[in-house]
């Protein structure tokens, strides 16, 4: 490469791709199909749009993938602000959280509420026990906490291997948490629409859950790419902010656990 043509500065600038262009598609096509499907109309569209996404999804990270491996395109100035842009993507879910938490609050509480009820769950609601599934799904996800800290202290000393073995173990545990919460759903004594007791309910948990969904995909690509041995100490920009979302979903699952399971239901039975 002549030095006329070297890149002379820490930015990446993108080669042109198709894969944003092709996600609107895919959205619009799932706009359109959503809309269709609850006038009555068959899921196909909606389902299409969708596998385009996740099609689209798949190739654009790959390309990510590759060009943080390339040696060229992520430099410590990209880096750092793939770092930001990852936590103002938290910040940004932390914003959904109090939104659900407030429409819980405002429900809940006098404080908050001219028009909240006098006892909280409101008559005829029996809530989950906080101390029986949400609490096993509290050491669970805690304990998920530490193994992906445990992956990321390996990762930071240059053992993929060992790092993979925590990831697996992460990955496990995210999906035995899944399991469990919709056991819980399944068992519930109340439905989403039976008050706003469970409306905000299920808004909130089932909220989280799906985060931990994505989490838990997110940390198995991880695991994939610890495998291949794609992380080295000085650049695991995907792994740490895998690991920040983790983490992030700990914490909110905290707030979860004590104020809606344990705070929520300790005026049971008026």
């Amino acid at each position: 490469m002549s030095s006329e043509t070297m890149k002379k500065h820490a930015y990446h600038m993108v080669e042109p791709s198709p894969w944003p262009a092709v996600g609107s598609l895919s959205a619009f096509i799932m706009a359109i199909g959503g809309v269709w499907y609850m006038q009555g109309g068959t899921p196909y569209l909606l389902i299409t749009g969708l596998l385009i996404l996740f099609w689209v999804s798949y190739r654009w990270w790959r390309d990510v993938v590759d060009e943080s491996r390339n040696g060229v395109d992520h430099t410590n100035v990209v880096r750092l602000g793939l770092r930001v842009g990852m936590v103002l993507f938290i910040a940004s879910e932390l914003m959904f959280f109090f939104a659900f938490f407030w429409a819980y609050f405002h429900s809940s509480m006098p404080i908050f509420s001219l028009v909240a009820p006098d006892f909280w769950p409101p008559k005829g609601i029996q809530p989950l026990n906080a101390w029986e599934v949400p609490f096993l799904n509290t050491v669970i996800l805690l304990s998920s906490g530490a193994t992906v800290t445990f992956a990321h202290h390996a990762v930071v000393a240059g053992n993929n291997k060992k790092a993979a073995r925590w990831l697996l173990l992460t990955v496990l545990l995210g999906m035995i948490f899944t399991g469990f919460q919709a056991y819980e759903y399944v068992h519930a004594t109340f439905g989403f629409t039976d008050g706003i007791y469970s409306s905000t309910f299920y808004l909130a948990t089932g909220f989280h859950g799906f985060h931990v969904i994505v989490g838990t995909i997110f940390l198995f690509v991880c695991w994939r790419r610890a495998r291949a041995d794609h992380f080295t100490p000085e650049a695991h920009v995907g792994f740490e902010a895998a690991a920040w979302y983790w983490h992030f979903v700990d914490v909110v699952w905290l707030f979860l656990f004590v104020w809606i399971y344990w705070w929520g239901g300790y005026g049971a039975g008026g």
